[in-house]
């Protein structure tokens, strides 16, 4: 499992490479290590996320949860909490979805305050659906906090996959970027956020989306 973190002028770059960057207790884990690093840097700063290859994030690790029925409710209880932190988190934030974005990988992206889908391949979509694992309150608060009401009773009850110029439409990223040219957009988003009072988007962002956040088991 590799999670590295990198910089581009003011923007930090988080980098998932790990096949289908699937989520459990170890991602999850040093998700946040980085998450605390940045939270300590003063000054200007945005956040861009993105993975490598074919996936952003293809959700749970049911594999492994399967091998380890005892870490499911700790891995959803930390997806959770991670998803509320981002929320919050002092720093614009970008996802730039280079891949299929699927399940609880899809719920992570809607914890960013900007998307970016790349054009020609992958698609966002909620199956649990098809595999059989509903959702619970909590996981159905982010897909109704982040999205257009519409759009989140669609995607939990038909698991559609939505294509980029499908996602923009419904209101799930907001722009979309060739292969080639995805992660350099989303840093040049990021960095035009770099200049805002980070005081104040902190503030703002918890004005948004603290009890959210909060519901989902983060208190900042």
């Amino acid at each position: 499992m590799e999670i590295s973190l990198s910089r581009v002028a003011d923007v930090a770059v988080i980098t998932w490479r790990d096949g289908e960057n699937r989520l459990n207790v170890d991602s999850l884990g040093r998700l946040n290590e980085i998450l605390d690093e940045l939270a300590t840097i003063e000054g200007p700063l945005a956040v861009v996320v993105t993975g490598e290859g074919k996936f952003f994030s293809n959700g749970l690790d049911l594999d492994r949860i399967g091998s380890n029925p005892s870490e499911f409710a700790a891995t959803v209880r930390e997806m959770e909490r991670t998803i509320g932190r981002l929320l919050v988190f002092p720093a614009y934030t970008v996802a730039a979805l280079n891949g299929h974005t699927f399940a609880g990988g899809a719920l992570v992206s809607c914890a960013f305050d900007y998307r970016i889908m790349r054009d020609d391949r992958g698609f966002w979509c909620m199956n649990e659906v098809d595999i059989g694992l509903p959702l619970d309150e909590y996981l159905w608060s982010i897909l109704e906090h982040r999205l257009p009401h519409a759009t989140a009773v669609d995607a939990m009850l038909t698991a559609r996959r939505y294509g980029a110029a499908e996602a923009i439409v419904a209101g799930i990223v907001q722009e979309s970027a060739s292969e080639t040219n995805l992660l350099a957009r989303a840093v040049e988003v990021a960095q035009a956020m770099t200049t805002k009072d980070r005081t104040v988007v902190a503030s703002h962002k918890r004005l948004v989306h603290g009890a959210a956040a909060s519901y989902l088991g983060f208190n900042s």
